[in-house]
């Protein structure tokens, strides 16, 4: 018998990820307080907590993926799962968290009981098709345990102490934000010129402007969805945690104060519930540029597959320069 595994939180990324490990073979039991959540999960095979409580402490390896610190605290604290576990289980929490608070709920959990960060990055298509990255911080003996289930959700990166997970998954969205908000920017500077989009992205893919953003998000974009797997409410939360550890840096660091200021201003123009790209969406409103591009695009949250990148149009498309007026 294998160990059984509590899943806390099937949303977005939740639920692909729970999917994957019952395709794997797991005994998994959920809980989500979303019943169509748990519903769905019920009919590919897991069971079902009515609490979080009762999940916890039904596991063996409790994994948690939720939106924001305090539902982790509600969870784990406040609904009483950390006191549920059993001794010698380990709590695995998956959320881009606060640093603070996995100290603090560690100190708290039972006795026996070890905890580990590692949250994900690598979009919802990531946790569809197992090709996440997850960031590991916790003790050694710990990490090495849950490292056979973590795999199958993607690579594992173990990066020390209990919250270096944690730290490490804040500077690649650092990083990433960096470059989503200069995204846009380089398409407005091309497309102003008369630069052709479609011939514009490829140039960008095939030199040193290359990222996971140019060939991951771009589509996104081009669609005119701008990604509504993630919202600006979750790359703000993001930014104010990344900001308690920039505070401990002894110098400023102006690109992440301004992807910041970037991602707050749409947030502010088009709600915490829109997609993240539509910090590019505020370039093309205010230029009065269009940064559509024919293509079958493929949706992030609709990919099954296990594409090297983007389905990208087979010719580099002439595209409208302007928006309509």
């Amino acid at each position: 018998m294998g160990p059984t595994i509590g899943f806390i939180g099937l949303g977005t990324m939740g639920g692909p990820m729970s999917c994957r490990l019952l395709a794997a073979g797991f005994d998994l039991i959920v809980h989500d307080l979303d019943e169509r959540r748990t519903a769905a999960a019920h009919t590919a095979g897991a069971r079902v907590a009515a609490t979080a409580a009762s999940c916890a402490g039904a596991a063996d390896l409790l994994l948690t993926s939720l939106p924001h610190p305090a539902h982790v605290r509600s969870v784990m604290r406040d609904a009483g799962a950390l006191a549920a576990l059993r001794p010698g289980s380990v709590w695995i929490d998956l959320t881009t968290n606060q640093r603070a608070l996995l100290h603090e709920l560690a100190a708290q959990a039972p006795d026996d009981v070890a905890v580990v960060d590692s949250p994900v990055t690598g979009a919802v298509d990531g946790a569809r098709t197992g090709r996440l990255t997850l960031f590991t911080g916790g003790p050694e003996h710990a990490v090495a345990r849950v490292t056979p289930l973590l795999t199958r959700l993607g690579t594992v990166i173990p990066c020390g102490p209990l919250g270096a997970g944690t730290v490490v998954k804040l500077v690649t969205n650092q990083l990433w934000f960096v470059a989503a908000a200069a995204l846009g920017e380089g398409f407005a500077v091309g497309l102003t010129h008369g630069v052709d989009l479609g011939v514009l992205w490829r140039a960008i893919r095939e030199s040193v402007g290359d990222s996971f953003v140019a060939r991951h998000d771009a589509p996104s974009i081009f669609a005119g969805h701008y990604d509504p797997s993630f919202t600006l409410d979750l790359c703000c939360k993001d930014l104010r945690l990344l900001a308690e550890l920039v505070d401990d840096v002894a110098t400023d660091l102006p690109l992440t104060a301004a992807a910041h200021t970037a991602f707050a201003g749409a947030a502010e123009r088009y709600g915490g519930d829109a997609g993240e790209l539509h910090v590019a969406r505020r370039i093309e409103e205010d230029t009065g540029l269009s940064f559509r591009l024919d293509g079958a695009w493929t949706p992030p949250w609709e990919v099954a597959a296990r594409p090297d990148e983007p389905t990208a149009p087979a010719t580099e498309p002439t595209v409208t320069r302007r928006l309509a007026t």
